[in-house]
């Protein structure tokens, strides 16, 4: 099984025809990803050849859910029109909505995030490498060829490079689900969404939590961990050797005197049971030793 996307998960692609969009769009497909249409209400009505496959152009997220049955949509729209193209989506009541692009201000992702809501939409992102189920489907940036087998780990992760990384030491053992959640300070899901959904998907037999330094989120999991996730976790927190008091990489990584530090992450996390790693490959020596305990 895998979380948020299956293989009968249609995909659309907003943003499509331009060049990032074009070239995500091309590498899902031969994940075997069923993206069924692009968005871009200047180009509607025509269609894109991918290498013998002609994907249409639709003006509206709404147009393409009616005529294709979509229920996913990745968001390669830049920053400025970002906003717009998120609540257009939430707007046509579709299932899941995967922001990749970077740069979009923090206001614009309060608003839609908050307008998302209650809404039938979920969110993944923005900022983020979006979400993998190996042999399904691929929604986003992630590259497939990094681990292509169907197996037994859920992975979240703030990082996109840490995804790949560990997606690669764990290749052999392979993914129910890999999603990146993005770092920046509002994100739609949460470690704690995904440790819901692997927790109660019963091929997830083990969960890989990659952190990393500012804001409280991985505190957070922790004490969800505690009270609701019964599967084995393993963790590792991005940013052990960051100085105090500087913006690390991701927008949401700053870090104030001990609050957000990695160590204190660490102590959180261990406190309730889970197993962190120090670097990742260290992480991915932890998964394989936890999965062989339970063999």
């Amino acid at each position: 099984m895998a979380i948020f996307l299956t293989k009968e998960s249609k995909v659309l692609v907003q943003g499509m025809t331009g060049a990032e969009g074009m070239k995500h769009t091309r590498r899902m497909l031969e994940a075997g990803t069923d993206v069924v249409g692009g968005v871009n209400p200047r180009k509607a009505g025509r269609s894109v050849d991918f290498d013998g496959r002609a994907v249409p152009v639709f003006g509206t997220v709404a147009d393409g859910m009616a005529a294709t049955g979509a229920d996913v949509t990745v968001v390669f729209v830049p920053p400025p029109f970002a906003k717009a193209a998120v609540l257009e989506a939430v707007d046509a009541g579709i299932g899941l909505a995967v922001v990749i692009t970077e740069g979009i201000p923090v206001h614009d992702a309060v608003v839609f995030q908050a307008y998302a809501g209650n809404s039938a939409t979920r969110i993944i992102g923005p900022n983020c490498p979006g979400l993998i189920s190996p042999g399904q489907s691929n929604a986003g940036i992630i590259p497939a060829d990094i681990a292509t087998k169907p197996g037994k780990i859920g992975l979240v992760s703030k990082s996109g490079t840490l995804t790949y990384q560990l997606m690669y030491e764990l290749r052999e053992i392979g993914f129910s689900s890999a999603v990146g959640i993005g770092g920046d300070p509002v994100v739609g899901t949460t470690h704690i969404d995904c440790l819901a959904a692997f927790e109660a998907d019963p091929d997830t037999e083990l969960i890989v939590l990659i952190g990393e330094i500012g804001g409280d989120a991985e505190e957070r999991a922790a004490a969800y961990i505690a009270e609701h996730v019964t599967k084995p976790v393993v963790g590792y927190i991005a940013g052990f050797t960051a100085p105090e008091g500087k913006t690390m990489g991701h927008a949401g990584a700053i870090v104030s005197g001990s609050s957000g530090t990695a160590e204190a992450k660490k102590k959180a996390l261990e406190a309730v049971g889970v197993r962190v790693g120090s670097t990742p490959s260290e992480t991915a020596r932890l998964v394989l030793d936890r999965i062989a305990v339970s063999a």
